[in-house]
């Protein structure tokens, strides 16, 4: 395959070539809420089901290459953790220092600017897809995300004095479940699956 989008299809094409390689017993073991049927693994995210062959990848539906690289990460990496009823910001986590800059960026800076400024649109779009109402922020809601794990999305509206302003937290299994990296792209897919239903 000829690359044209670096940042899209290296990490793609490498997480792919090692998918081929992965025992669908014991990712299935590792993941209770991943399931194999001897062709394809069905995995369940923000409340769509995608089906992915092994060992030849295929994904349906489609969907763009950052959340297939996810759900390969998912599949290859992540594992079943206990929820403890907590919340945590993404700074609290493992890691979250360090990965601060790029997910204020990709994240709370993109999400306050596209939802803050169409509180009515992004209230609608997240109960379109079943989200749980929050009574925080002038909107607030809760997403299962995939397998065990849920994030909350929180938005200000923005007015003369202060600019729109958003707040993305997670459960607490994530800062086991995931790597930094996993979590701000979590973030960055709940914001384009939210602005895709707007």
């Amino acid at each position: 395959m000829q690359i044209e989008n670096h940042k899209e299809e290296v990490p793609f094409a490498y997480y792919e070539g090692l998918f081929q390689n992965i025992d669908p017993q014991e990712v299935t073991g590792r993941l209770s809420h991943v399931t194999w049927d001897g062709k394809a693994f069905t995995v369940t995210l923000l409340g769509t089901a995608y089906t992915i062959t092994w060992p030849e990848y295929a994904i349906a539906p489609a969907t763009p290459l950052p959340v297939q690289t996810f759900l390969l990460r998912y599949l290859l990496e992540s594992k079943d953790v206990a929820w403890n009823g907590t919340w945590k910001t993404f700074r609290e986590m493992p890691w979250g220092e360090m990965y601060i800059k790029p997910y204020t960026g990709r994240v709370l800076t993109r999400a306050a600017f596209t939802f803050g400024t169409r509180v009515a649109a992004f209230k609608a779009a997240c109960e379109k897809m079943g989200a749980l109402a929050l009574p925080h922020g002038d909107a607030g809601y809760q997403f299962d995300f995939i397998g065990g794990y849920r994030i909350q999305i929180m938005v200000w509206e923005g007015d003369e004095e202060f600019p729109p302003n958003a707040q993305v937290i997670y459960s607490d299994n994530f800062q086991e479940g995931f790597a930094a990296e996993d979590r701000v792209v979590a973030g960055d897919i709940l914001i384009s699956v939210i602005k895709a239903n707007m």
